[in-house]
């Protein structure tokens, strides 16, 4: 696996020259942060040697490279899913990618169902911790050159703590509301039961999606610094449940574009 990391960075070095030193992963309908970038060079993951492709139909499946606020990024624009019958090795390759290309400062977001009943449709939660234990593989398992970091890392932290703060002030400057608290990731692609919304609540999430814990993962393994939000697209109230409408989810993670647009803008300009 380092020697195909090795092979897919070297392809993106040659094809573009930026150096970027903040990656961003844009979840599903989470896409018009990429409107903002000033864009040097756009790589369909199927030319990068070793990439999955996406078979998500609401992530376009793009690599992209450029500045943000004068900053140097590297964007996917689509991320890969274990439920789209990845690994969990390949879901997470183009975080090691990027750690290659020398991002040290990873942004993260994604659409989940809201489980505290504090929350509403369109409300960003910023992620201060996850629960990552019923997905069926781990990333880190398997063989651990010393390019990866520790065989044992810590999570005491997963999320950095100075980057949460920052946030919250970038939020308070531009009178975006934020929340905050705990996301379960899950295997999916089937959405939950009532039995298994109660079940998560009780174990202390606040909101539930099918990403961003394997990524996060290995981007802590590797020493980078973290900040997740979740766009919180549906209400998952057990009492109160209704049928899940995939439609109405991608509009509410539309709606929510603006300001997450807008906080992650002004995180990248501090960093």
């Amino acid at each position: 696996m380092l020697e195909q990391i090795q092979e897919a960075a070297r392809f993106i070095q040659a094809n573009t020259s930026v150096q970027p030193q903040i990656g961003i992963i844009l979840g599903t309908g989470l896409g018009a942060l990429a409107r903002e970038l000033t864009i040097e060079k756009t790589l369909n993951y199927e030319t990068i040697p070793h990439f999955p492709l996406s078979t998500v139909e609401f992530h376009s499946g793009k690599l992209l490279l450029g500045t943000l606020e004068g900053k140097p990024v590297v964007v996917m624009q689509g991320r890969f899913h274990y439920y789209e019958g990845y690994t969990m090795q390949q879901v997470i390759f183009p975080v090691r990618v990027m750690h290659a290309l020398g991002v040290r400062t990873l942004l993260v977001s994604n659409a989940a169902g809201g489980m505290n009943p504090d929350f509403q449709t369109t409300d960003l939660m910023v992620i201060d911790d996850h629960i990552g234990l019923l997905l069926p593989q781990n990333p880190l398992v398997g063989p651990n050159p010393p390019e990866f970091g520790d065989r044992f890392p810590d999570m005491s932290e997963p999320y950095s703590k100075a980057l949460i703060e920052q946030a919250f002030q970038v939020a308070s400057e531009r009178g975006i509301a934020l929340k905050k608290g705990v996301y379960v990731s899950v295997t999916g692609p089937q959405l939950e039961t009532r039995a298994e919304y109660r079940m998560l609540r009780q174990w202390g999430a606040d909101a539930v999606g099918m990403s961003t814990v394997p990524e996060v993962i290995v981007a802590n393994q590797m020493g980078m610094a973290v900040f997740g939000v979740s766009v919180i697209t549906d209400m998952c109230l057990p009492d109160t449940l209704e049928k899940a409408d995939i439609s109405k989810i991608i509009a509410a993670a539309g709606a929510a574009e603006p300001k997450l647009t807008e906080l992650m803008r002004g995180l990248v300009k501090r960093l």
